[in-house]
């Protein structure tokens, strides 16, 4: 099958294609409008290693976003890339509401709840369902509350054994028309361990059977 040959060839060329398989969310799609400038966008295509680092938030020390997108609660949330998932792994797309505006927020705090993610498929191989997409897009649940978030997207490549990679873009958003929900919260760092199972698991052998994306449960309304 097509999705084992990419295991095998990943698994003897992971070293040698990780340099040009690299990849930023560099556009944000909020209803009908598509805007990198309110993207903070990565300094470069280089993933973050170490989850507990503040890096894991936004990114390393991304450019300040000059728009924030106003999109209504029950409308379509998501990222575009500037190239396709290339590495084996999970993604989330978690937003975080602002103190006060959304260019002023620096992501920290316990404000992150997840939205949406995208796990494993098992049959007829196993896979990650987000591998070869160059984009991931959500539904904002419409009981969110209105007002100024965070809207942020993660993958998170395990090719490498041990030491999983992230790539990760925030954007400012502006959420209206929308509800009364209390989402639980979480911060980031912090909202996952870096001995989850679902960062060291040996993609390779033996083959998974069960997977869970790591990080808090889907907030679905």
């Amino acid at each position: 099958m097509k999705v084992a040959f990419t295991f095998a060839s990943l698994a003897l060329l992971s070293g040698f294609q990780a340099a040009s398989a690299h990849y930023i969310w560099t556009t944000l799609v909020a209803g009908d409008t598509v805007s990198n400038a309110a993207v903070r966008q990565p300094q470069s295509n280089s993933p973050v290693l170490d989850v507990t680092s503040d890096d894991i938030t936004c990114n390393v020390s991304p450019a300040d976003a000059t728009a924030t997108v106003s999109v209504a609660a029950g409308d379509l949330i998501g990222f575009q890339l500037d190239n396709t998932i290339y590495h084996q792994g999970p993604a989330a797309l978690y937003l975080g509401k602002a103190p006060s505006t959304a260019a002023d927020w620096d992501g920290s705090g316990a404000n992150w709840f997840k939205i949406a993610e995208w796990g494993a498929e098992f049959e007829p191989s196993f896979a990650f369902i987000d591998y070869g997409a160059s984009a991931l897009n959500a539904t904002i649940p419409s009981s969110v509350p209105a007002g100024e978030y965070l809207a942020r997207i993660e993958q998170i490549g395990l090719h490498s054994t041990g030491a999983p990679q992230w790539y990760i873009s925030c954007a400012q958003i502006s959420i209206t028309d929308g509800g009364s929900a209390s989402p639980d919260m979480v911060e980031i760092p912090g909202y996952v361990d870096a001995d989850d199972a679902g960062l060291t698991v040996n993609i390779y052998y033996p083959t998974p059977t069960a997977y869970t994306v790591p990080g808090p449960t889907v907030f679905s309304g």
